[in-house]
């Protein structure tokens, strides 16, 4: 009896334990287990070319206040995926999926993807008009700059869908050759953040000074030469190598043969 007093206690204990680490947790991540949450997002992997994929996520609400959007933001309403893949359609991009809604804190989100001839030219899609891109070759470097502008919304006119102004919105690049410089910075710190896993950077800012179109200077410097050639040029480089070292060993083996034969 004692002894199962004992385990029943230790298991009380660890309950209680992981119970605090799990607080501790949440509490570190601003109540978020997996960390940061965004309202409005746009994650743009691009290639030398200027063609890109871009990924939006966002809530309704948001695509309503800061791009001006005729869609209904109750949290009660059907969302209609096919008006939003109208509204992102056009000669340049081409609209590869619309997901299904998901809600959180009482907003509904969706995810649109789709593809880009030419991102010098995206500011001519009324989605993304509030940017102004560029990406120039200076010699052997690239130059890509977005400047992201006001929001379609004009300050004091939006009703509460239960914001506080602390949610974040996100200007995300995935880049295809080694980053030589950048302008990316810390959104708390304000100090420059280091090169995520897969030459991936981010610049964050509030939603209240998105929507007051407080403006966002996206700048990266990168190797004229992307990641995947240099890659692959290194591994038939390699395996080239490895061929003709195996042909040297051969053509000796033979060689030294061919010169014992007639000593025996």
């Amino acid at each position: 009896m004692a002894a199962a007093g004992t385990t029943q206690g230790a298991r009380t204990y660890g309950v209680a334990l992981c119970a605090v680490l799990a607080a501790a947790m949440l509490s570190g991540c601003g109540g978020r287990l997996f960390g940061k949450v965004y309202e409005y997002e746009e994650d743009l992997y691009l290639s030398l070319d200027g063609s890109a994929d871009l990924i939006i996520n966002a809530s309704i609400p948001a695509l309503v206040a800061l791009r001006g959007f005729d869609l209904d933001d109750s949290p009660t309403a059907q969302v209609d995926r096919d008006r939003i893949r109208t509204l992102y359609e056009s000669p340049l991009t081409d609209v590869t999926r619309v997901s299904r809604p998901w809600r959180r804190d009482r907003r509904r989100f969706v995810q649109i993807r789709l593809q880009v001839s030419d991102v010098r030219n995206l500011s001519d899609v009324a989605p993304f008009a509030w940017s102004r891109y560029e990406l120039t070759t200076e010699g052997r470097e690239v130059l890509f700059r977005q400047a992201v502008g006001p929001s379609a919304l004009r300050p004091g006119t939006l009703e509460n869908v239960g914001w506080t102004g602390g949610e974040l919105v996100a200007f995300r690049l995935h880049l295809p050759s080694r980053i030589l410089d950048h302008n990316a910075r810390d959104l708390e710190k304000d100090l420059p953040i280091d090169v995520q896993r897969g030459n991936i950077l981010s610049w964050e800012q509030h939603l209240s000074d998105r929507l007051d179109g407080k403006p966002i200077l996206i700048q990266v410097r990168m190797d004229g030469e992307s990641i995947l050639y240099r890659t692959l040029w290194l591994f038939f480089s390699a395996f080239a190598a490895a061929v003709l070292l195996l042909g040297v060993i051969v053509w000796l083996t033979v060689r030294k043969g061919v010169k014992q034969r007639p000593a025996a």
